[in-house]
């Protein structure tokens, strides 16, 4: 229970008339502070009225960076940390490293520069099928070392190939080409590598535009909202999210591939929306995907968007967690059925009830998720902030009663110094 008037700790009151002064000064909105924070803005007027205390030091640490002050000066007296003092945060798998160097470059610069004209596939388009089906399997398994190995043969291959190609297969290995970069864009985002993953994904736009087919360009701008999101341009985000859905949304016939993109497109924006803590269009957004899936009425994977009923409340469950609705997110993922879905979808799903029990202080439950969402995307809880702050925040809470697993997760998840 939060306190009430004179139960309010004089130090929280004290904090948090300095970040509202600090906020005022800057010209900053409650919601606009907030935003930035991944914070609502009721938690953010909470925290200036001295009602929700502010213990984290990461937390701490991001609302000073916010408003361009020290931690000092919003807290004085706490100690200052200084180079040799400062925490170190582990480095994280560079599974993909070799993947990032590819895209550093041009793979076709070679072809381009010496006008090859030798005509057709190097191998056969079966194979290169194959190859690109391939790739993204490895990506919803998580083998992101694996991603990485195939993906620096197969992509400078196909770019060789489609600008060599005689043009009876040019279309489709056009196609091939924009599949694999929205394959390692999506790998990039699960590496939380989000400059990489704007890189691919705005190649994979290029691609699939030359390949004609305008659903793959649409289900790349898919991957292009993803990348904006970990790079907190909301504002980018959104706006390519909803040119795409209005572009879709013309369509007086839609076939299920299409509405299997334009689901999927919702379901982006919901995420943007609750980031920006804009609950009822979050929801709004959640709304529109639901009623997608129902008129579809099966869990699909065109595009390997993995789209349907069960991915929408996958969904669900995450916006409810951010916008902080951890009731909500638990009534609503207790009664999902992920299993045929792939490990990362079901591994999110696992992180996000997590952090829904990790709100409502349920620390054992909380444990149990995580633990099993590692064990299925282990990537997931190494690179995903959030799984990491609610990991943080149960050894915090626990403090010296803090169980040995969940001391040895903090560790691997490098959540705690």
């Amino acid at each position: 229970m939060k306190p009430r008037g004179k139960d309010i700790d004089p130090q929280d009151r004290a904090f948090g008339q300095r970040v509202q002064r600090f906020r005022k000064e800057r010209g900053r909105t409650q919601a606009e502070l907030a935003a930035s924070l991944g914070k609502t803005s009721s938690w953010l007027s909470q925290v200036e009225r001295g009602v929700q205390p502010v213990q984290r030091m990461d937390l701490l640490q991001e609302i000073a960076d916010e408003l361009g002050v020290s931690v000092q000066q919003l807290r004085p007296g706490i100690p200052a940390v200084g180079p040799s003092q400062a925490p170190t945060a582990q480095p994280l798998s560079n599974d993909l490293d070799e993947t990032r160097r590819l895209l550093s470059g041009h793979p076709a610069l070679q072809t381009l520069l010496s006008g090859a004209n030798e005509s057709g596939p190097t191998r056969g388009l079966d194979l290169l099928r194959a190859d690109v089906d391939d790739l993204w399997d490895l990506t919803h398994a998580g083998q992101l070392a694996q991603v990485s190995a195939l993906a620096v043969q197969l992509l400078p291959e196909l770019e060789h190939t489609v600008r060599t190609d005689s043009g009876e297969h040019r279309a489709e290995l056009w196609l091939l080409l924009s599949r694999g970069y929205q394959a390692l864009s999506a790998a990039f985002v699960r590496q939380d590598e989000a400059d990489a993953a704007w890189v691919a994904a705005d190649r994979a736009v290029f691609t699939a535009e030359r390949s004609g087919d305008p659903l793959h360009v649409c289900a790349s701008v898919f991957r292009m909202v993803q990348a904006f999101v970990r790079l907190r341009s909301l504002g980018q985000a959104e706006h390519a999210a909803q040119t795409a859905i209005d572009a879709l949304g013309e369509q007086r016939n839609q076939s299920p591939e299409s509405l299997s993109v334009l689901g999927s497109l919702h379901l982006a924006l919901a995420l943007v929306r609750a980031r920006a803590s804009a609950r009822a269009e979050a929801k709004e957004e959640i709304a529109k995907a639901r009623a997608i899936a129902t008129q579809l009425g099966e869990n699909r994977n065109d595009f390997n968007l993995e789209f349907g009923p069960v991915n929408v409340e996958i969904q669900a469950v995450s916006t409810a967690v951010d916008l902080g609705d951890a009731g909500e997110a638990l009534d609503i993922g207790l009664t999902i059925d992920a299993a045929e879905l792939s490990p990362e979808r079901q591994g999110r799903l696992l992180m996000d009830l997590g952090r829904a029990h990790a709100q409502r202080r349920h620390g054992g439950e909380a444990l149990r998720c995580l633990l099993d969402a590692e064990a299925i995307a282990p990537e997931i809880i190494q690179t995903h902030q959030a799984a990491r702050a609610a990991i943080r925040e149960l050894v915090l809470v626990a403090g010296p009663n803090a169980p040995r697993e969940l001391l040895e997760l903090a560790e691997r998840a490098a959540a705690v110094d």
